[in-house]
């Protein structure tokens, strides 16, 4: 009895933690034991009920939990701390009063699941740096029909003949007095000054600051494609984290089966017991995993938010599925033209160019004279009195012309051609980058794409063999416990790896696509 008591312990320590979605009872012979633990590990880990010792009265009951429920769909994560009395602080709840004035918009009372496609939309709409933009766009905007809007008139009010001791004498100015009989004579006169450019400048300038707006949009765009980059690094940083907490889960999981495994041979007297030691060390340094991925993983949601405009701490739960996004790529080929027709950057720096060649045009025009009009309306009497004589008018036609040997104008048109060609300059220079850019970042994809494939055709299948088959050995009552070890380890880590690499590869696609001037959808 004592020998059945022990054998029915060490088969509850095997199964007492094992995931099933039912109740599993297994019949447990002193004898034969290890070889009905081996057919368990083999067979997918899950416990068989064997017919051949069904005489035997003895039985064990395998309790179910719901850990590995979980392990068929991808963790829901969000950026609530694990441990919320640790970080009440940090992570507590956006009320009014704590909110900072610069959000506009109020924290949700739930989470908000977006997938990549909504966050690019929310960075659109409320990331802060890009509504800078959009106002510095709509204000140049703003100063072309300012430009275009012909010079205000100058209205002119004068009046001459005052007697001494009479400045405000405007109504008896021209009164006979005994110095004078016959009055004083006065002219006092209204007059409207209209100023004209030469035909053509204002027209040009307003073309100009035009040109310039639209450059300033064209690099506003260029802004929000560089942004989205970073949005999407942060997005898929944040899904490899998910992967690799569940990659460490499942860690978590094996570790409890050979751990338990080498408590049932150390209570069958086949193993030490520093092996379940071991084994427990191991479970322990993969628990301390999580954590950090889970720190990771908030902090990369809390700076989603913040890139979105959103507050950092309010709940979000990423949507997406990593290799459904893995979408065929253009050629090099494909992608170098798409950027040197519709690069946000590249259509800047064309806008820029064909400013600075106005600008030289505007420049030659100052050689040509501006002109005034004035029109006047003369009266003997002060303009504030009863017209009782006669009125005439006049009409002046003033003409501005540049002197001084064209000094201004010589080297204003030779600021705006140095203009142009730096702004030529300029334009070749960004396309060479943009197009190094585009090169540069097909490499990275490329080597990314081969790593990601490597890990998961070669080394994760390969690492995965090798732990079946010293688990396989080691239930059998044999002598591998460090092999076994070292082939779950190199598990875990290989499976990590292929997490990073396959969120390499994601980032590496959205960086390609937004160098060459294109979404990553």
């Amino acid at each position: 009895m004592n020998s059945i008591s022990a054998d029915l312990e060490a088969a509850d320590l095997i199964h007492g933690r094992m995931t099933t979605n039912k109740l599993i009872v297994a019949s447990a012979n002193p004898a034969k034991w290890l070889a009905y633990a081996s057919l368990f590990f083999v067979a997918s880990v899950f416990a068989q009920t064997s017919p051949l010792n069904s005489l035997i009265p003895a039985t064990v009951t395998v309790q179910a939990n719901e850990a590995q429920d979980l392990l068929s769909t991808p963790p829901v994560v969000s950026n609530q701390s694990a441990n919320p009395a640790n970080a009440a602080s940090l992570f507590a709840p956006v009320t009014k009063s704590d909110t900072p004035k610069i959000y506009t918009k109020g924290a949700p009372s739930g989470p908000t699941d977006m997938d990549l496609r909504q966050l690019w939309n929310e960075l659109k709409l409320n990331n802060p740096q890009l509504s800078s933009l959009r106002e510095s766009y709509l204000s140049a905007k703003a100063t072309v029909p300012q430009i275009n809007a012909p010079a205000n008139p100058q209205v002119g009010l004068v009046w001459s003949g005052m007697p001494v001791n009479s400045p405000f004498a405007l109504g008896g100015a021209n009164t006979p007095t005994p110095q004078n009989p016959n009055g004083i004579s006065s002219n006092n006169a209204i007059s409207i000054a209209q100023p004209f450019q030469f035909p053509g400048k204002k027209s040009l300038a307003s073309d100009i600051a035009n040109t310039n707006a639209e450059a300033l949009l064209a690099q506003s765009e260029s802004t929000y494609l560089q942004l989205g980059a970073q949005l999407s690094t942060l997005y898929y940083t944040a899904l490899a984290s998910q992967k690799q907490l569940q990659v460490l889960k499942e860690s978590v999981m094996r570790l409890e089966m050979i751990k338990n495994v080498a408590k049932a041979r150390y209570s069958n007297n086949a193993a030490a017991y520093v092996e379940y030691l071991n084994a427990q060390v191991a479970q322990s340094a993969a628990q301390a995993d999580q954590f950090n991925v889970e720190r990771q993983l908030s902090v990369a949601l809390n700076n989603i938010n913040t890139l979105v405009g959103r507050h950092s701490r309010e709940k979000l739960i990423l949507r997406g599925d990593v290799r459904r996004a893995m979408n065929s790529v253009p050629t090099l080929l494909e992608l170098e033209d798409y950027a040197e027709t519709s690069h946000p950057s590249l259509k800047s720096s064309a806008l820029q160019l064909e400013a600075a060649r106005k600008g030289v045009d505007l420049a030659k025009k100052a050689y040509l004279p501006d002109f005034q009009v004035i029109g006047s309306s003369f009266t003997p009497r002060g303009p504030f009195s009863a017209n009782n004589g006669a009125m005439f008018y006049q009409l002046e036609l003033d003409l501005i012309i540049p002197l001084y040997f064209f000094t201004k104008e010589k080297y204003g048109v030779e600021q705006a051609q140095r203009n142009q060609a730096a702004a030529e300059a300029g334009n070749i220079s960004n396309r060479q980058q943009i197009v190094l850019a585009v090169n540069s970042a097909f490499a990275s994809y490329e080597q990314a794409k081969n790593q990601t494939q490597f890990l998961k055709e070669r080394q994760v299948p390969q690492a995965d063999a090798a732990y079946k088959v010293g688990l396989t050995q080691y239930s059998n009552n044999g002598q591998g416990f460090n092999d076994l070890l070292t082939a779950q380890t190199q598990l875990r880590n290989l499976e990590v790896q292929l997490a990073l690499a396959e969120s390499n590869l994601l980032q590496a696609q959205a960086v390609l696509l937004v160098t060459s001037g294109k979404e990553p959808f």
